[in-house]
């Protein structure tokens, strides 16, 4: 078994063997039994290092990253608006395109997480519902609803960060979506620059995760 640069373990090659004469020759068994003896070698020291102490490290799963820098407001209270990117922090299968939709090359059950920074700037409690869609299709019973305090001052409006995660069945090719729905406009999701005294990074407005975690079963395949 041998590793490339990738480090990722290689699949042994089975031994070629030849066939045998009718009639016993004890070279023959020496080089297939020598053959066979070495690939299953091979296939001991693969079986090793997957299932060892630290075998996760050459799993090789789908997974992307995303994030936005910019505010991202609603028009209007009665429109569904999908939740924008324009960072992609790591990409391995899964990948950003139209700016929102998530794609998977690779069919399996992902786990999609997020965390989105909402500001309310009104002098009211508002709401926000964030929901998924799936091909353009809203997906059912994924929606939460986030509530948030009045403005603390002129100002100064309520912060709160909106997260959580969702398991989502997806076929090769394709995508999801990060859908929301505000009670009023003055709530928006907001992108902060990084801070001094002390130094702080920036806040992205939004940060969101699509990880493999296994194929599909039989019954959703």
């Amino acid at each position: 078994m041998a590793t490339n640069l990738d480090q990722q373990i290689t699949t042994p090659a089975p031994p070629n063997l030849a066939t045998p004469s009718q009639i016993y020759e004890q070279r023959f068994f020496t080089q297939s039994f020598g053959g066979l003896n070495v690939y299953f070698g091979k296939l001991t020291a693969l079986f090793s290092a997957l299932f060892g102490r630290r075998g996760g490290k050459w799993i090789n799963n789908p997974y992307g990253a995303f994030q936005d820098g910019t505010d991202q407001v609603a028009a209007n209270t009665t429109t569904a608006y999908a939740i924008t990117f324009d960072t992609t922090d790591f990409s391995n299968g899964v990948t950003l395109s139209n700016s929102s939709r998530l794609n998977v090359a690779q069919a399996g059950i992902y786990n999609l997480q997020f965390s989105i920074q909402f500001t309310n700037t009104t002098n009211a409690s508002q709401d926000v519902d964030v929901w998924f869609r799936k091909n353009g299709t809203n997906i059912d019973k994924s929606n939460s609803r986030f509530g948030f305090a009045p403005r603390k001052g002129a100002g100064d409006p309520f912060h709160i960060i909106a997260a959580l995660n969702f398991f989502v069945s997806l076929a090769a090719n394709d995508y999801v979506e990060i859908m929301w729905r505000t009670s009023d406009v003055g709530v928006q999701i907001e992108y902060y620059a990084a801070s001094s005294t002390p130094t702080r990074p920036a806040i992205p407005s939004v940060i969101a995760t699509l990880t493999f975690v296994s194929n599909l079963s039989q019954e959703t395949a």
